[in-house]
């Protein structure tokens, strides 16, 4: 095995039923990664696939050991926990995150290298011309805005994993055992001096997309309730102020009853007030339910993944590394 020290650059990438894609992504990417001219490594996680990935990455394994090392999970688990394997698998330097479904050209790699030169520790990346349905460009504009609103941390384009680490960002997530978490603003917030490049984004060469809007919408509950505490704040702010407004609607009914008298017209604005207020306090415990189910699943310890098994090179030849299991990763 080679030291970490002599390996510059490791690029992770989470596989998911991606069989049709893979070829073009290996035919590719190696050639990118041999034209920068340092030492690489390349981690596939192979996150529960039920097509053929997992054989064409074995293959790929063997056809290029030195520079390729595969992560092999016995289920699904998502892609973050994905990536969270392959940051504490890899051992390079610095780490460059991109997805196997070549939306983002493995050949821009290089520029998130060049901005990391410039003294950045961290690097995130905007889609120079997003090919998505316009439903996922509505969906990520509001995202993003509600985002930067209520946790302050700033990127531009939260839906491109594809960023850039610095070893010292990845050890710091790696100290993380959080059951749930985004890694992009995970990372923002431990980074000294983040910046950003515009990369390219293409359509999808095969496949279809793994996130659906419920998957979407999820992710961002996550970013909110995992890094502010503002939901619960602006929530408790809307209680107060909805019981300041009825209390003094229930003074306004009684002085309205006491001199003019009771009418009965009045009372479907009083149901609307009501459930205007029970939907405020429904809306308010699945808030409260979102954070104590945060809760619950950190407490309960369990493994974030379960790794099958790790293809990977060592002194004497290749050979499948036994998981390593321990009560924070699973690993």
């Amino acid at each position: 095995m080679q030291p970490m020290n002599t390996i510059q650059l490791s690029v992770i990438i989470p596989v998911y039923n991606e069989e049709e894609g893979l070829q073009t992504l290996f035919d590719r990417l190696y050639p990118a990664l041999d034209k920068l001219g340092i030492s690489f490594e390349i981690v596939f996680i192979n996150d529960g696939s039920r097509d053929r990935s997992a054989a064409i990455l074995r293959e790929q394994f063997q056809a290029r050991p030195d520079v390729t090392r595969v992560v092999l999970f016995n289920g699904n688990f998502g892609q973050h926990m994905a990536i969270m394997a392959g940051f504490e698998q890899s051992r390079g330097q610095r780490v460059v995150t991109l997805d196997a479904d070549l939306q983002n050209p493995p050949e821009d790699i290089g520029l998130l290298l060049a901005k990391m030169d410039e003294g950045h520790d961290y690097v995130g990346s905007i889609r120079r011309q997003r090919n998505d349905s316009w439903w996922r460009h509505v969906a990520s504009r509001a995202m993003n805005n509600l985002r930067e609103r209520i946790t302050r941390i700033k990127m531009t384009d939260q839906g491109c994993m594809f960023r850039a680490y610095d070893r010292v960002i990845i050890e710091a997530i790696n100290s993380c055992h959080e059951v749930n978490t985004f890694i992009p603003a995970l990372a923002y917030s431990f980074a000294r001096n983040p910046a950003e490049v515009v990369v390219g984004h293409d359509e999808r060469i095969a496949g279809e997309s793994k996130y659906s809007l419920y998957s979407l919408i999820r992710l961002n509950f996550d970013l909110m309730t995992g890094f502010s505490l503002v939901p619960l704040q602006m929530f408790s702010m809307a209680g107060m102020l909805t019981s300041v407004i009825s209390g003094l609607f229930f003074i306004l009914l009684v002085v309205r009853r006491l001199v003019i008298g009771p009418e009965a017209e009045g009372l479907f604005t009083l149901f609307a007030l009501v459930f205007f207020m029970i939907g405020i306090t429904l809306f308010g415990i699945g808030l409260l339910g979102e954070y104590v189910g945060r809760i619950y699943q950190q407490v309960r310890h369990r493994p974030r993944y379960l790794v099958e098994a790790v293809l990977e090179k060592q002194d004497a030849g290749a050979r499948i590394q036994d998981p390593v299991k321990n009560g924070a990763a699973g690993l």
